[in-house]
C-alpha cells in the first residue's frame, strides 16, 4: 500500500495550546507503541532505502518494512505489514527482503527501540479525511536517547492539498517545522557520533522518472539539507552548519532555474525571491566566519567575534520569524501541489523523461557558462561575479542529474568534469573574496582599524584571472558526461 503524509515538528510548550484551539475533535484513547528496529550487521537494509520493525501496540504485534522512505516532508512510499507473535522478524517471500537481500537478510538484529504514546484524530478538511497523530516519547540506542514530539497528517482520502489546508490552520495557532527524519533516521543518527554538519546527499533518479517528479526529488533533498543544518546551528551555532544551510537554499535556487522551462507560475518566481532573501541573512553572518580566522588577537578580532554574534542572533531570529516559517510551508505546498503541476503551458516541459531534461538543461547551463566567461580579464567584477554563479550551477545540475548518466563512459567523464569544475570554483572564489572583502569591512564599519589589511587577499588580481580563465577553458574542453 501507498501513504502520503505530511510530518510537523512542534515544541512541547505549544502542545496544550493547539489542542485547546478546537482544530481537533475528540480524541481516542491515547495508544502506547514500541517498536524494535532491525538491520543486519553493516546496517546493509538502511542503506539500501528498507527500514524493519515490529511495533507492539496493546495486544498487536505487528511487522512493517517500508521502502524508498527519503525523509522528505510529503511522500509516498511502500508499505508491507505482517502479525507476528514476537519480536522476531519474518523473513520469507511475502515481502522484499529476500529478493533484494538473499539470505544475509537472515542475520538482522535489534539495533534500536521508538517508545511513544499517539494521540490520534479524524479530521475532515474540504472533503478529505486526515488522521492526525500526536507522537510524544525517544528514541534509544544503547545509551543514547532523543525525544520525540511531532505531528503526522496522513491523508486517508481525497487530496494531498487538503493536507496543507490544515497544516496552515495549526500553522495560524503554534508554530511548526517541517520535520525530515522518519523514526528509524532518527534511531540510525543516534547510533552514530553526534554530527556537526550535513553536506548534500546523493540523490538517485530513475531514468524512467518524469521531470517534474525529478524536480520534487531534486526540490526536497535540498529542502532536506537545510533543515538538517538548521537544526544543528540552532543548537551549536556551528559556522559549517551555517554555511551548508547557505549551499542547501543555493542548490535549490539552482534547481528553480535549471527547471525554469515548466516553472512558468508567479509563485516560483515570488519563492525564489524568498529563498534569496533567507539566504542573504544567513549570509551576513557567514562572511564574518570567513574573515575571522584571518584576523589576528586583538581591538579588531574582538569587535569581529562580537557582530559575529549579533549577526547570528539575527540569523536566528529570522529562522524563528514567521516570515521563514510561511516560507517553508508555501515551498513544500507548491512543490507538491503547485499550479505548474498542472498548467497547459508546462505539461511537455513537465512530462519529459528526466535523462533527456536532465541533457538539454545541463547543456544551457554549460553554454550560459562559456558565454559569461568568454573573457573574464576583459569584464568587470560584477560580470566575473556572473560567471562564479554560472559554476555553481552548473556544478549544482551535475550533482542533481549524475545518477541519469551511470555507464562506464559517463562515469569516466563525470569524474573528469567535476574536477575542472572544482578547479574553476576554487579560481573563481579566490578572486570574489579579492573583491569583496573590502566591501564586507566597510559594511560593518572597521575599514580603519589597525590589522584590517591583514584580511584582505594581496594576490595579484592579474594572475588569479588568468588561472581562473584556464581553469574554465578546462571545463569547457571537458567532454560532457551527458551526451
Amino acid at each position: 500500500m501507498s501513504e502520503v503524509e505530511l510530518k510537523l515538528e512542534i515544541s512541547i510548550g505549544n502542545v496544550e495550546t493547539l489542542l485547546s484551539a478546537g482544530l481537533l475533535p475528540a480524541p481516542g484513547s491515547p495508544v502506547s507503541q514500541h517498536s524494535v528496529y532491525f538491520d543486519t550487521p553493516d546496517n546493509a537494509l538502511f542503506a539500501a532505502g528498507f527500514t524493519l520493525r515490529i511495533r507492539t501496540a496493546g495486544d498487536s504485534r505487528i511487522q512493517t518494512i517500508k521502502a524508498s522512505g527519503s525523509g522528505a516532508s510529503i511522500f509516498a512510499r511502500s508499505e508491507w505489514e505482517t502479525p507476528v507473535s514476537d519480536d522476531r522478524p519474518i523473513i520469507d517471500h511475502s515481502n522484499p527482503l529476500l529478493s533484494e537481500f538473499g539470505g544475509s537478510v537472515k542475520n538482522v538484529e535489534p539495533k534500536f527501540t521508538v517508545a511513544i504514546e499517539r494521540q490520534t484524530w479524524i479530521v475532515v478538511e474540504n472533503g478529505s479525511t486526515i488522521e492526525v497523530a500526536l507522537d510524544k516519547g525517544n528514541v534509544r540506542a544503547v545509551d543514547r536517547l532523543t525525544p520525540i514530539m511531532e505531528l503526522e497528517l496522513e491523508l486517508k482520502d481525497g487530496r494531498a492539498e487538503d493536507l496543507f489546508v490544515f497544516a496552515r490552520k495549526i500553522e495560524a495557532v503554534v508554530p511548526i517545522a517541517f520535520g525530515v527524519l522518519s523514526k528509524a533516521e532518527r534511531g540510525f543518527r543516534l547510533l552514530d557520533a553526534a554530527r556537526i554538519v550535513v553536506k548534500a546527499e546523493p540523490i538517485t533518479l530513475d531514468r524512467g522518472t518524469l521531470a517534474k517528479e525529478a524536480f520534487k526529488t531534486i526540490a526536497s533533498s535540498c529542502l532536506r539539507q537545510f533543515r538538517l543544518n538548521e537544526t544543528i546551528l540552532r543548537s551549536l551555532r556551528n559556522a559549517e552548519a551555517l554555511h551548508q544551510a547557505r549551499v542547501a537554499l543555493r542548490r535549490l535556487r539552482s534547481a528553480i532555474t535549471l527547471f525554469k522551462p515548466m516553472l512558468l507560475d508567479a509563485e516560483a518566481k515570488r519563492l525564489s525571491a524568498e529563498l534569496r532573501w533567507l539566504a542573504g541573512v544567513l549570509g551576513d553572518a557567514r562572511n564574518l566566519d570567513v574573515l575571522i580566522p584571518k584576523a589576528q588577537p586583538g581591538e579588531l578580532r574582538d569587535i569581529l567575534l562580537s557582530k559575529r554574534e549579533a549577526a547570528y542572533d539575527t540569523a536566528l531570529e529570522a529562522l524563528d520569524g514567521s516570515r521563514v516559517r510561511a516560507l517553508m510551508l508555501d515551498f513544500n505546498d507548491w512543490l507538491h501541489c503547485g499550479d505548474y503541476l498542472s498548467q497547459a503551458a508546462t505539461k511537455v516541459a513537465c512530462e519529459l523523461p528526466a535523462e533527456r531534461f536532465a541533457a538539454e538543461a545541463l547543456d544551457k547551463a554549460r553554454k550560459k557558462l562559456k558565454k559569461h566567461g568568454a573573457d573574464l580579464s576583459g569584464v568587470d567584477d560584477e560580470h566575473r561575479h556572473e560567471a562564479r554563479k554560472d559554476a555553481k550551477k552548473l556544478r549544482y545540475a551535475s550533482e542533481f542529474f549524475r545518477s541519469l548518466f551511470t555507464d562506464k563512459k559517463q562515469a569516466r567523464r563525470y569524474k573528469r568534469f567535476v574536477e575542472a569544475m572544482e578547479t574553476l570554483q576554487d579560481e573563481l572564489g579566490e578572486l570574489n573574496d579579492l573583491a569583496t572583502g573590502p566591501e564586507v569591512l566597510q559594511s560593518h564599519g572597521v575599514s580603519d582599524i589597525v590589522g584590517v589589511g591583514e584580511l584582505v587577499s594581496h594576490a595579484d588580481k592579474s594572475t588569479l584571472i588568468d588561472n581562473a580563465q584556464q581553469a574554465l577553458d578546462d571545463v569547457m574542453d571537458a567532454k560532457r558526461f551527458w551526451r
